[in-house]
């Protein structure tokens, strides 16, 4: 078994999860995480998916030929070391002004002394001595001189702080927190279907690495419950009959739901917020523990092929038997 990432650029978003995943499927491989991001490029998708090593060069011909994707590449994956997707727009760089000229000081202005003219002494003694005549005429005042006031340039703007990128952690899955779940479903019988609000507090209460996994065991206990409370004679069934006969109808007392073939499309789920934060194990849980009992004797896989938490429009489940 080999694990490889997948990196594509399509100019389009909608239902692109879902077609990737048929893709990846046909090919023997399954889903281990995807992520889809808006780029002025185009649509960013990156998918880490695992399965058999020949099946590689089938899975590489059926996406090159896929016409959805403008490019796409495919490598090994390496946990631990997050790649940056080829077509991710590059961050600007942060312009720098040049330093500013140095301000010039302004020159001093010269000092300017009075000289006596030798010829005014008699001049001066005779307009005193003679009252009647004229008063000599003063010199002009000298203009100041013109002084150059150059204007104080602006400081250089901050240069914006880098930010930190957040290293992605992958978390150790841990098996599911029992005391919290038996805990939410104590009164199942009273809340249901009303059950939302104590899910999402199921998922705040136990850790992160818990948590698929409690609400896994939640669901399925939930669905044990509703088979046996309103479908307990219906069984015998083949996968489709079972989806459409008690799967869908049961989940719609939950969610919005419709079916298209062995796939249910989730829509608007309460349970998976716009973070990455994924519910649909409760639901694959409901199923398993809904359905299981009803459907002929077989084993059922149920594959999540993508999440409105991870950006698809709606969460999708493939059933198979």
């Amino acid at each position: 078994m080999i694990e490889l990432e997948i990196q594509g650029l399509s100019p389009t978003r909608e239902g692109l999860l879902i077609e990737v995943g048929r893709f990846v499927m046909a090919h023997g491989f399954t889903l281990q995480r995807q992520r889809l991001v808006q780029d002025h490029h185009g649509i960013l998708l990156t998918m880490v998916v695992r399965g058999p090593s020949r099946g590689r060069k089938a899975l590489e011909a059926a996406l090159g030929a896929y016409e959805r994707f403008i490019s796409f590449q495919m490598f090994p994956f390496v946990d631990g070391e997050p790649k940056p997707h080829f077509a991710a727009s590059l961050p600007r760089m942060a312009y720098t002004p040049p330093p500013a000229p140095p301000v010039a000081a302004p020159a001093p202005p010269p000092v300017t002394a009075s000289a006596t003219s030798p010829t005014d002494t008699p001049t001066k003694a005779a307009a005193s001595a003679s009252p009647d005549a004229p008063e000599p005429r003063q010199a002009p005042a000298a203009e100041p001189d013109f002084e150059f006031i150059q204007p104080t340039p602006r400081p250089p703007a901050a240069a914006p702080a880098a930010v930190a990128a957040t290293p992605f952690v992958d978390l150790v899955p841990l098996g599911p927190d029992e005391p919290a779940v038996e805990k939410m479903l104590r009164a199942l019988e009273y809340d249901y279907p009303k059950i939302v609000p104590q899910l999402l507090a199921l998922q705040q209460s136990v850790a992160e690495a818990a948590r698929e996994s409690s609400l896994a065991l939640a669901g399925k206990r939930t669905g044990s419950w509703v088979f046996r409370s309103e479908y307990l004679l219906d069984d015998g069934l083949d996968l489709r009959e079972a989806i459409e006969r008690i799967g869908v109808p049961a989940l719609h007392a939950l969610v919005e739901v419709d079916q298209q073939g062995t796939q249910l499309h989730i829509h608007d789920s309460p349970l998976c917020a716009q973070d990455g934060h994924s519910g649909c194990s409760f639901f694959g849980g409901f199923l398993e523990g809904l359905l299981g009992p009803a459907i002929a004797p077989g084993s059922m896989s149920i594959f999540p092929v993508c999440c409105r938490s991870y950006g698809a429009d709606a969460c999708v489940l493939e059933l198979s038997d």
